[in-house]
């Protein structure tokens, strides 16, 4: 793995790469691509989607610059989102690519949230299953209500049902994102993924790094493409500042851990 470290000593990841425009054509494969923070972009045999896609307009520090300008994506299938929390659901993102986004999809309460932005968003359910074109995606539960403790968000009640991750089927194996969740006992019987977004922050309102450890273990041929980690300037805080190296000491067949760059492709083998 090439990690570097920051003045202050966080994991950082290698330079980032510039996704070119051609990333988004039919280049007969399933590539993903870890944009920094929690943001995925996917292109599937042509078919392109991005998960909680932030590329600009963090209201923290950066460790990194941007594998993309978001305002020359050429196009997009589906924009999906976990929940709305402000490193996962952005406003400017979906305005400077509505011209260019066929689909969005969320749970019901951040789905209602994106129509207020002028879109047509779908929301879901959790466990309810739909297509894009001929990727089958599934909203899979999370728990990460965190704002129910918090004077700031007092102004509904925060249910599991707003957050999800999502399970993704291609042609060439699955995809999986928990999304920011604590650790739950179903997220430990679920069909093998191929590849796991994983979030490895040890945090409570996150998976915890034992929880990581033990999800990783529970799926001991899952490629592991590492996610919320390397990208913010926050020593202090455990929610970004994972730590790829020690993840690796605990986790079985470790070589299947990846660090990528911000911009970094990754294709899915069909195993």
């Amino acid at each position: 793995m090439n990690i570097r470290r920051s003045e202050q000593g966080q994991a950082m990841p290698a330079e980032t790469v510039q996704i070119p425009k051609t990333a988004f054509d039919d280049n007969n494969e399933t590539a993903i691509y870890w944009m920094g923070s929690a943001s995925i972009f996917i292109n599937s045999h042509g078919t392109d989607l991005m998960i909680d896609p932030l590329l600009e307009g963090f209201d923290m520090k950066l460790l990194i610059d941007m594998p993309l300008n978001q305002r020359d994506i050429p196009k997009l299938d589906a924009l999906l989102i976990t929940h709305d929390d402000n490193d996962h659901f952005s406003r400017g993102f979906i305005n400077d690519t509505k011209a260019v986004c066929k689909s969005y999809h969320a749970p019901k309460y951040v789905a209602g949230l994106m129509n207020e932005l002028g879109v047509s968003a779908t929301g879901h359910d959790i466990n309810d299953v739909f297509e894009v074109n001929d990727l089958k995606i599934t909203l899979t539960p999370a728990e990460h209500n965190w704002k129910n403790g918090s004077k700031k968000y007092q102004f509904r009640e925060w249910k599991l049902e707003d957050y999800c991750g999502f399970f993704i089927e291609t042609r060439d194996g699955s995809i999986w994102t928990p999304g920011d969740s604590r650790l739950l006992e179903s997220q430990l019987h679920m069909p093998n993924p191929d590849v796991i977004l994983l979030d490895f922050a040890d945090n409570s309102w996150h998976i915890t790094f034992d929880g990581a450890v033990k999800l990783a273990n529970t799926y001991p041929n899952a490629e592991l493409i590492l996610i919320h980690w390397g990208s913010v300037d926050a020593p202090q805080m455990n929610t970004f500042n994972g730590d790829p190296i020690e993840l690796a000491k605990k986790v079985t067949n470790p070589e299947r851990i990846h660090a990528l760059a911000p911009g970094e492709k990754f294709v899915l083998k069909k195993k």
